[in-house]
């Protein structure tokens, strides 16, 4: 059952920049969304090659592992004729599933904007091509360090040369060919730990041709932390006087090199990052409920991304199941109604109660 006509939804996309979905959501947000989700999170695998110490899917099995099959993904996408958006990843390494560039192109297809975070690892010029031949609007890559023996403390593997390989060769490969698209961002996890390598990073994005840089906010639990996602190494409201100095000399290196460099967080998606207000409930400018849809591999509805690293399982927060409902019935269904009234008090759901206040999104 498609979700078009939902609420006071159209059934038309929106003419709006995807880059700023949230600000389709115009009405004032009740339990009820008057309108079909712009934007959906399609986590195509949850299987990864890395051992990230900043992602709990390292520590804890959410799921039992799976590439979202063909049949899934279509019946969703399908039932969404508002789509603008959609981000194919989740808390697996996208590349890794092999009918990734189908998808890729199945969303171009009906006119959708499409991106993914990557580590890298399995950039080949095969795999590269692919991606440039279904016409990808952006290709994030998740470095998270400017060295080799850094990038082993923070992935868990040693793949600092490869993925240096892999996104210098692809660089190399669309410049020689004239592809614009996909558009090529590096980013690093905002750790206490690396901070000082900031500028360091923004030399290895120039170094492999990259033209963006983008600083991520550190989401960690505040109880059985685990790995790197700990209080301590967080930046977010708690950068030093030394650290600010480093950020500075990031920012005057990439100015200088030609290369956009943000440290807010979500930068690429304005207005998306929150930021702490002081008024007791920074979490509650949120729009996502109103805007999107996460749906695991196996076909479990979530809130937002940021939800599988701010709470240990996913249990307390599945909004819904693309195996057993429509998209209609779970959209403004019981679990996603409540779900938006809490977010909207000051006793918000426990994967959202951190947001503005100890991390942001």
């Amino acid at each position: 059952m498609s979700l078009s006509g939902e609420g006071t939804g159209t059934g038309t996309r929106a003419p709006f920049d995807p880059r700023r979905y949230h600000e389709s959501i115009t009405a004032e947000r009740t339990d009820i969304a008057q309108r079909p989700p712009v934007c959906l999170y399609l986590e195509v695998t949850n299987r990864c090659n890395l051992l990230c110490t900043t992602c709990p899917r390292t520590y804890e099995e959410l799921e039992p592992p799976a590439d979202m099959n063909w049949d899934l993904f279509t019946s969703i996408v399908d039932q969404v004729p508002t789509l603008a958006r959609a981000v194919l990843h989740g808390v697996g390494e996208p590349m890794l599933v092999p009918n990734l560039p189908r998808m890729v192109r199945y969303l171009k297809d009906r006119g959708i904007y499409v991106l993914f975070n990557t580590n890298g690892t399995v950039l080949s010029e095969r795999n590269g091509r692919a991606l440039i031949d279904a016409e990808l609007d952006e290709l994030r890559v998740s470095l998270d360090a400017s060295n080799r023996e850094s990038f082993k403390a923070i992935r868990g593997r040693d793949y600092f040369g490869r993925i240096i390989r892999n996104v210098r060769a692809f660089r190399e490969l669309q410049e020689r060919e004239g592809h614009t698209r996909p558009q090529v961002s590096l980013w690093l996890t905002g750790l206490k730990e690396t901070v000082e390598e900031l500028p360091a990073f923004v030399k290895v994005a120039a170094g492999i041709g990259v033209k963006e840089v983008y600083l991520q906010r550190l989401v960690f639990f505040t109880e059985a932390a685990i790995g790197k996602a700990r209080p301590d190494q967080a930046l977010f409201e708690r950068l030093t006087q030394e650290e600010a100095v480093y950020l500075k000399q990031a920012e005057e290196l990439a100015r200088s090199l030609g290369i956009t460099f943000s440290a807010s967080g979500a930068a690429s998606e304005p207005g998306l990052s929150l930021k702490g207000s002081g008024n007791g409930s920074p979490w509650s400018p949120c729009r996502r409920p109103w805007s999107l849809m996460y749906f695991t591999a196996n076909g479990r509805v979530l809130p937002c991304c940021i939800a599988p690293f701010s709470q240990h399982g996913y249990d307390n927060y599945t909004l819904g199941h693309a195996r057993q409902q429509s998209l209609r019935e779970i959209w403004n269904g019981p679990a996603y109604r409540d779900f938006r009234t809490a977010l909207l008090s000051d006793k918000p759901p426990k994967s959202c109660a951190n947001c503005g206040l100890r991390w942001s999104l």
